[in-house]
């Protein structure tokens, strides 16, 4: 997991690039590239900042060893004087990024690089792998604990997700977007978030009887003492073996702190309900009803909306790998050229798709909370070199439709700086929260949407503006591709 040399995951053109870049430029030309993604996952209205932990050990450690350098050599592509060059890389940039568990939107820097352009085209392909795999699965379990209204959520997709990275940063993911816990043991002794588990269905198989194997999991374990209670009949053996070892317990002065039972299969609206029935009526009202069985948000909601008395949830395969949207379209794009005077160019992409259309220039964010509500009311991206203050009357508008521009008023609205300097000069700068942490400050971030943006379908967009000095930029290197077009 956290010992691999990540040096060579790469794309190959990257390194045919650099090799150009060695061969025909200036190896030291300064640039700006940004990463950023255009569409939340799942139809949503955010997505949820994760990864950059990883992100910077992977910059720390980025130098070719002689493994690599061979490697490099067999492929008989790369000259000797290139792999020379290699043989003592170091990332010696600026990264700015928005800090994990922040919420984000489409268009918006995520990662900022300000490197020598040979460095800056390296780390490409590494930190969108890292970012777009963790911010995708961050953001569906925050997706997955909202349903939840605020019922526990526990991760336990590892058996199912694409390998033992992304069950493992999967998890760690699930936990920054919300999730309790996870039961991916490497994970917890990772990052130091809660490990939680029961037992299975072989656990009572492997007994002559249920009640037998109820019994002799509640004399090893009676302050987690969860009963999986689905084996052979639901209603008929495992709620009342169940009923019964909770009894048997009590009687004996075995404190019950944390105990229930859980379903894994049948109509859990319906069981769950009769289940809540026989352990009330049985004197356990405080018994847990905890579920899996294929779950997701939409399910989950479904579920809550019937009334299902179940207040902790088992979210596998469809949150680890994000089943019904299992990629996050992150992109890296060149904004910028440092010229000869020392300041930067921009530069654009252009596109027939206006959405592809790129952000030029080097840019900032700001975050702009309504004051009375301390609800976000929109991001505004920037050039660096623009300062703003809440002292002054602020006016917005859709960089899309121009025309429509809101004027917040000085004093009725929260400025905030959203990038944090990551990397300095090649050295890290910047200390990455406990996941615990951040964790806690994402449920925070979260708090500042709206309702309506957080709603699971058709939610309301947040506004992402552009300010007037970057959108006129955009704009005359618009009109002037559009000259050199024709």
């Amino acid at each position: 997991m956290d010992r691999q040399n990540l040096t060579l995951m790469t794309d190959l053109y990257e390194l045919t690039m650099m090799q150009g870049y060695f061969k025909n430029k200036n190896r030291n030309e300064t640039v700006i590239f940004d990463a950023f993604y255009r569409k939340n996952p799942c139809d949503g209205g955010y997505a949820i900042c994760a990864g950059l932990e990883q992100v910077i050990k992977y910059i720390q450690e980025l130098r070719f060893d002689s493994e690599d350098i061979d490697y490099l050599a067999s492929l008989r592509i790369f000259q000797k004087d290139f792999l020379d060059y290699l043989s003592t890389f170091r990332f010696s940039g600026d990264i700015y990024a928005i800090p994990e568990g922040t919420v984000m939107f489409p268009r918006e820097p995520v990662i900022k690089v300000i490197a020598p352009i040979m460095e800056a085209q390296l780390v490409e392909t590494a930190i969108l792998n890292i970012i777009n795999h963790q911010s995708l699965i961050a953001t569906k379990a925050a997706r997955v604990c909202y349903a939840a209204k605020g019922d526990g959520i526990m991760e336990f997709g590892l058996r199912r997700a694409q390998g033992p990275d992304a069950g493992t940063y999967g998890a760690r993911a699930a936990v920054i977007g919300g999730c309790v816990g996870t039961s991916n043991v490497l994970c917890g002794q990772l990052f130091g978030v809660p490990v939680k588990g029961t037992h299975a269905h072989s656990w009572i198989m492997s007994f002559p009887d249920e009640y037998t194997a109820f019994k002799a999991y509640a004399d090893m374990y009676p302050g987690a003492c969860i009963l999986l209670v689905d084996t052979y009949d639901t209603l008929k053996s495992g709620v009342p073996n169940a009923i019964r070892v909770f009894s048997e317990m009590r009687e004996a002065g075995i404190p019950l702190s944390f105990y229930g039972i859980r379903l894994d299969s049948g109509d859990l609206a319906y069981l769950s309900k009769k289940a809540r029935k026989m352990l009330d009526d049985a004197g356990f009202p405080d018994a847990v009803i905890s579920a899996s069985n294929d779950l997701d948000e939409y399910l989950i909601d479904s579920l809550k909306a019937q009334g299902a008395a179940i207040t902790s949830w088992g979210v596998g395969t469809n949150l680890i790998t994000s089943k019904d949207n299992p990629s996050f379209g992150g992109v890296y794009k060149l904004a910028a050229i440092r010229g000869e005077d020392g300041h930067f160019i921009p530069k654009i992409k252009l596109s027939e798709n206006s959405e592809k259309v790129t952000n030029p220039g080097d840019k900032k964010i700001y975050r702009i909370y309504e004051k009375e509500s301390g609800k976000l009311k929109a991001d505004l991206i920037c050039l660096a070199e623009e300062h703003y203050s809440e002292n002054s009357d602020l006016e917005l508008f859709d960089p899309q439709e121009p025309w429509k521009r809101t004027l917040l008023k000085a004093g009725a609205y929260i400025l905030r700086p959203l990038m944090e300097h990551i990397f300095k000069e090649g050295k890290c700068c910047y200390t990455s929260p406990q996941v615990m942490d951040i964790r806690a400050y994402c449920q925070q971030e979260l708090e500042t949407l709206w309702d309506e943006t957080k709603r699971l379908v058709n939610p309301q967009q947040v506004y992402v503006d552009l300010s007037q000095k970057l959108y006129d930029t955009k704009i005359e290197l618009l009109k002037k591709m559009s000259e050199v077009q024709r």
